[in-house]
């Protein structure tokens, strides 16, 4: 009989990535609908020209919105294991918070604005990376485990 732990399919880290990729995905397809996202007409593929605003708050670019759609893939798959779904967390997380830190330095008119980003983009990076790395760590603190 293996009495090694096994962590639960359903654990709280697992649920979270799944939650937080599945929002991603959602916000991903929503930058490609107009009237939700407004000036749909000023998508462009990239660069701080793109004039498309998610919830006319949110600048997104075509290249934005892909980049939400694979990290979004990315947490749906990565939550099927323990280990996968607190790294996409807590790497996740960090990763929003290094996108915070550019969105502060860059020059928001200049080509190095390529994602693109604005002030409420930024604003929302920093708390979504505070998030993320909370929840990858305090969620995976007690971890779930039966017995197989």
């Amino acid at each position: 009989m293996d009495t090694r732990r096994k962590p639960t399919a359903g654990s709280p880290v697992q649920l979270a990535a799944l939650v937080v990729g599945a929002v991603f995905v959602l916000v991903g397809i929503l930058g490609f609908v107009p009237g939700i996202t407004t000036h749909y007409g000023d998508l462009g593929f990239a660069g701080h020209q793109s004039g498309a605003m998610l919830l006319g708050v949110f600048q997104v670019s075509v290249l934005h919105n892909v980049v939400h759609l694979l990290f979004g893939v990315a947490g749906l798959v990565l939550s099927r294991s323990w280990a996968g779904a607190r790294g996409y967390l807590i790497g996740g997380g960090i990763i929003y918070l290094l996108l915070w830190l550019y969105g502060l330095l860059v020059d928001q008119e200049s080509a190095a604005n390529f994602v693109p980003v604005n002030m409420a983009d930024n604003w929302l990076h920093l708390v979504l990376g505070i998030g993320m790395v909370a929840m990858g760590y305090l969620l995976s603190k007690s971890r779930v485990t039966t017995r197989h």
